[in-house]
């Protein structure tokens, strides 16, 4: 059985068009059938993470517009204070700087853990070493962040958007 690439629907053997979506049927579809398209399932797999609530028709596009700059701000960690005190009654900044301060407050406690299981020798090692790598999750969602921002979207970040510290 083959699958549309663009939307997952199921094709017939020898369709030339997804009836789903109208997606021409070509050779990623194939791939991804026998599972051999490794880009295609790692696509697949981040848009299923980056899957979430997007409130920006509930904002001002004037207000997004003139504040996209605050929002990038927002996710590059101290400076989430500057869309706080620049652009405090802008609520497309206030939400872009509520998520850069959960990511910001996630980050340093990160650090805190991170520094004190690198004080215990043999397991402090192993720690630091796991916990290093997890710490290219707080660049992801960072990059993810400031794309929304950059885009004039608010959209909530993975796992943490819906934490809301700043109303």
């Amino acid at each position: 059985m083959a699958f549309c690439s663009k939307c997952g629907g199921e094709l017939e053997t020898d369709a030339k068009a997804c009836p789903s979506c109208g997606a021409t049927v070509g050779e990623t579809s194939e791939k991804k059938e026998n599972g051999s398209d490794f880009g295609a399932r790692a696509e697949e797999a981040f848009n299923k993470f980056n899957d979430t609530k997007d409130d920006t028709s509930a904002f001002d596009p004037a207000d997004i517009e003139s504040n996209k700059v605050m929002g990038i701000l927002s996710y590059l960690s101290w400076l989430v204070l500057i869309p706080l005190i620049a652009a405090p009654k802008s609520p497309f900044a206030r939400f872009h700087a509520n998520q850069g301060l959960i990511l910001a407050i996630i980050e340093i406690a990160f650090g805190i853990v991170l520094g004190a299981l690198s004080l215990i020798p043999v397991i402090g090692i192993v720690f630091n070493i796991i916990l290093s790598l997890l710490g290219l999750v707080f660049l992801l969602f960072s990059i993810l962040g400031i794309v929304n921002a950059a885009n004039g979207k608010a959209k909530e970040l993975p796992v943490i958007g819906k934490i809301r510290l700043i109303k």
